[in-house]
């Protein structure tokens, strides 16, 4: 192709700073954010412990959101009987909030009577010998366990009602018992093997197969298993009423498959497992700009693609899952585009290719000196000239080089034909113990060199 001399993409000249400028915007980002994020709306889209997690997570790490969500916190975490989370948002507040000795006295005496009955129930249960009572009553001591925050206790007491599940539908509910408590504790060690479990029960329903999806999902991002995960959130099954709040939102989904398939998945699977998916297009619809980012990069307009992912940024950060994945997963997007960019060319003026992506070309010539180092892009820089060559191939000597191979292995082959036919002509076979292959032994293992010396000389003596 002709060298390029026009724009392309020149709308990019209007996107958001480049990747090696959003460090020093982080706290301005911060700053600015409340202007645009709704809190309160955000929030509702989650339930129980994890609505309250995500609450301290903003508090701490955005301080335009400060007060509000601490007061949102404090307010959720009163419909718990979990004291230790409610001192902790008390002193993580810095004085926003008070302590109130008399509500921690109350609700002390209060979990100390309710956790004796769940204990004597439990008791009880286990002296008429019943197996569903126990289950049942092993079930309420671990959620009230997970309720107050004794994790510990809550996992064991929910790993024992397996051995009184008596259907897969106890079996199933014991394993999103275990699962949940994992993600609350952003724990995934039991998660693999309990996700295995539930998936194999055949009472397994289109919204438990949506929680094991997405949770799925989280465990491979918490992995930095970036294309892994975003194959389960593509998967998970669509839900309109967001029945697994208490996890996760059907918007989390979008952004979390979205972001992780366009730094992983290469053009043909992002159109169809992506862009064309019935099933995913319905989270997509969640979140327009993510629809539109995803569109923008597949028709290589690159410029408005990274305009969308510096505006979603400051939210993505305030993300309790994602927060320290976002710079990995831009700068893969980031490269991905570059790699994109250049690749239908024979030469590009890097002056055009720097006000495209919105960097400088000492900034762009760094970013493409790396992606060379690490052979993703086929290229050399001119300097002088400020332009990026493609790197041709010898073809000459690549083709001289695969005919000698060709030939090389065209003569092994040969060679072993003919060995095997001359052993078949003089009746020459060799017969081994297997167990004693298998331990590393030969009968005899200097009759065994003998007899190979012999088949190559008799093979060389001969004249075919």
């Amino acid at each position: 192709m002709e060298d390029m001399e026009v724009e392309k993409n020149t709308e990019g000249s209007s996107s958001s700073s480049s990747n090696n400028n959003n460090n020093n915007n982080n706290n301005n980002n911060n700053n600015s954010i409340s202007n645009e994020f709704d809190l309160e709306t955000y929030i509702n889209n989650y339930s129980g412990f994890t609505k309250i997690h995500r609450l301290i997570f903003i508090a701490d790490n955005c301080k335009q959101l400060e007060v509000e969500a601490y007061n949102m916190a404090l307010k959720e975490v009163q419909k718990t009987p979990n004291l230790e989370l409610y001192n902790t948002i008390i002193n993580k507040s810095h004085g926003i909030l008070e302590l109130d000795p008399v509500y921690i006295e109350n609700l002390s005496k209060k979990n100390s009577l309710q956790l004796d009955k769940l204990e004597q129930d439990l008791n009880t249960a286990k002296s008429n010998m019943v197996k569903d009572s126990i289950r049942f009553a092993q079930n309420d001591l671990g959620e009230f366990y997970y309720k107050i925050g004794d994790h510990q206790n809550a996992l064991k007491c929910f790993i024992r009602t397996r051995d009184y599940c008596t259907t897969s539908k106890h079996v199933l509910a014991m394993c999103f018992n275990i699962i949940k408590l994992g993600v609350d504790t952003q724990n995934y060690t039991h998660a693999p093997s309990y996700i295995a479990k539930a998936e194999q029960s055949p009472d397994l329903d289109n919204v438990s197969n949506a929680k094991l999806r997405s949770v799925n999902g989280l465990y491979n991002l918490d992995g930095s298993r970036y294309k892994l995960a975003a194959r389960k959130f593509i998967e998970t099954p669509f839900e309109q009423s967001n029945v697994f709040s208490d996890i996760i939102s059907s918007q989390d989904i979008a952004y979390y498959g979205g972001l992780c398939a366009l730094a992983t998945f290469d053009r043909n699977e992002l159109k169809k497992k992506v862009i064309d998916d019935p099933m995913f297009k319905n989270y997509l619809e969640l979140v327009p700009e993510l629809r539109e980012l995803i569109n923008d990069f597949y028709n290589t307009k690159y410029g408005s693609c990274l305009k969308y992912l510096d505006k979603m940024k400051p939210i993505l950060l305030l993300d309790i899952h994602l927060y320290k994945h976002v710079e990995i997963l831009y700068q893969r997007i980031r490269s991905k585009a570059l790699i994109q960019y250049f690749s239908p060319y024979q030469s590009v003026d890097m002056n055009i290719m720097a006000s495209a992506f919105n960097t400088t070309v000492t900034l762009l010539e760094k970013e493409i000196s790396k992606l060379i180092m690490e052979n993703e892009i086929q290229a050399r820089i001119d300097s002088h000239n400020k332009r990026l060559y493609a790197r041709k191939a010898d073809q000459r000597t690549t083709t001289f080089e695969k005919t000698l191979q060709v030939g090389s292995d065209f003569q092994n082959s040969s060679n072993s034909l003919l060995l095997r036919l001359e052993m078949l002509n003089n009746n020459i076979s060799t017969v081994s113990n297997r167990k004693d292959n298998e331990r590393g032994n030969w009968e005899n293992p200097h009759h065994h060199h003998q007899m190979q010396h012999q088949m190559f000389g008799l093979f060389n003596n001969n004249k075919f």
